[in-house]
């Protein structure tokens, strides 16, 4: 009887699961998958579609064909076609995860990316990261390009709207410049007051672009793109993207709710209700050292915001390039930067993702001891120039006295030829 009573228990357990709705399975396999690839021919030219974005963003770039047969891509990244430049990017069949916690500043693009399901990943992008991406094999087969252009915000509005999607436009006859907006992003807190952000980037229209690069809308190219005739390039450098932040307030979504039998099965499971709900990422970082945090899985067109426990990190106050924000700031790609890090700076950081909690990060910071100095280190950087500045200083001040001292016995001694 017991086991009789086991087994049916056991089968209703299966039941229940079985029947249960979709919202508690993690992950549904697409039936396509597979074919994915196949859907979508590649190029019998190869052509590269010119996309843009702004300075410090993560770019994702993905390989949109390729044949079933080729298992394992590889990334090219040529700043000129035709070019000496050309350089191959691989790492090792994608298996390198980047924390862009760990990324130093200034570092090499090769140091700065990450391949993962045949997709090209660059972190902290720069405007030096511009040209051409290449999707191929390491045996000389391409596949698909992407002209990236990368570029620098020269301004940040804290306005309460934008007029129109196209604005600043400039040129006449043969070509017009303007500033395309993206549309405003969602508020990026939910219960509390938020921000909503809108990237503004620099376009040329003409009927002079190259015809290797495809572009959407058609006739249109961002202005740092290869497909730009060279004549229209000294016009088009001194135009900047630009970023508009605004206040918002968004309610919070109810929270899915769950029926008696859910619960249960999830308690009989050992799924606690009240587990963590976002990630945990610890960091320990000596004081005096730069930092740079990022939220986990933020694209581009996301909207992200930082708070230190229930403190508020607003653009409006830590965007960089204020006047208050030197030391502790956000760029313009939702990174939160601390230059350099200080005792103070412990505590919990919480990063919102689309209007909710997405990660938790736990910041330790220690006093340094034993630690080996690097001549491309800041802090060897500036000793070295305040040893240099102060011998020098020295050095002239031991001069001046001997050359008034020479004047002062010349003097004394009533000796007219010196």
């Amino acid at each position: 009887m017991k086991c009789r009573e086991e087994l049916q228990a056991t089968l209703f357990s299966v039941v229940f699961l079985l029947g249960m709705p979709l919202r508690l399975s993690a992950y549904e396999a697409v039936q396509e998958e597979e074919t994915i690839f196949a859907k979508k021919p590649c190029p019998a030219f190869l052509v590269f579609d010119n996309t843009a974005y702004l300075a410090d963003m993560t770019i994702e770039l993905p390989c949109s064909c390729k044949p079933e047969g080729v298992s394992s891509v590889v990334w090219y990244y040529q700043k000129h076609l035709g070019g000496e430049d050309a350089a191959a990017l691989t790492d090792h069949n994608g298996t390198k995860v980047v924390d862009a916690a760990e990324i130093a500043t200034g570092s090499d693009i090769r140091s700065r990316f990450s391949i993962r399901l045949f997709s090209l990943l660059i972190f902290r992008s720069r405007p030096a990261d511009s040209g051409h991406y290449t999707c191929g094999t390491a045996g000389g087969q391409f596949f698909y390009g992407y002209d990236v252009d990368v570029q620098e915000a020269g301004k940040v509005s804290f306005s309460p709207e934008l007029p129109g999607q196209w604005r600043g436009a400039a040129g006449t006859g043969p070509y017009r410049v303007f500033t395309g907006f993206w549309p405003w992003s969602v508020c990026d807190r939910c219960g509390v007051r938020g921000e909503q952000t809108r990237v503004g980037l620099c376009y040329l229209q003409t009927d002079y672009l190259y015809g290797r690069y495809r572009h959407s809308p058609p006739r249109v190219a961002s202005c740092g793109s290869a497909s730009v005739p060279r004549r229209f390039k000294e016009e088009l450098q001194e135009r900047r993207a630009e970023l508009a932040v605004r206040r918002c307030l968004a309610a919070c979504p109810p929270e899915p709710t769950l029926s008696p039998g859910e619960k249960s099965l999830l308690e009989f499971l050992g799924y606690g209700l009240k587990a963590p709900r976002v990630p945990v990422k610890y960091y320990t970082r000596p004081v005096g050292y730069p930092l740079v945090l990022a939220c986990p899985n933020a694209r581009p067109q996301h909207a992200v915001a930082w708070d230190k426990g229930r403190v508020r990190l607003y653009r409006s106050s830590y965007m960089e390039g204020l006047s208050n924000a030197t030391r502790i700031y956000l760029d313009s790609g939702h990174h939160l930067h601390f230059r350099p890090l200080q005792l103070e700076d412990k505590g919990t950081y919480y990063c919102w993702l689309q209007g909710r909690v997405a990660a938790k990060v736990r910041l330790s910071v220690t006093m340094r001891s034993g630690v080996k100095r690097k001549l491309s280190d800041p802090e060897s950087i500036y000793a070295l120039k305040t040893i240099l500045l102060s011998y020098t200083v020295f050095t002239i001040l031991f001069v001046l006295i001997i050359v008034v001292r020479l004047f002062w016995n010349c003097l004394a001694n009533n000796r007219a030829p010196c």
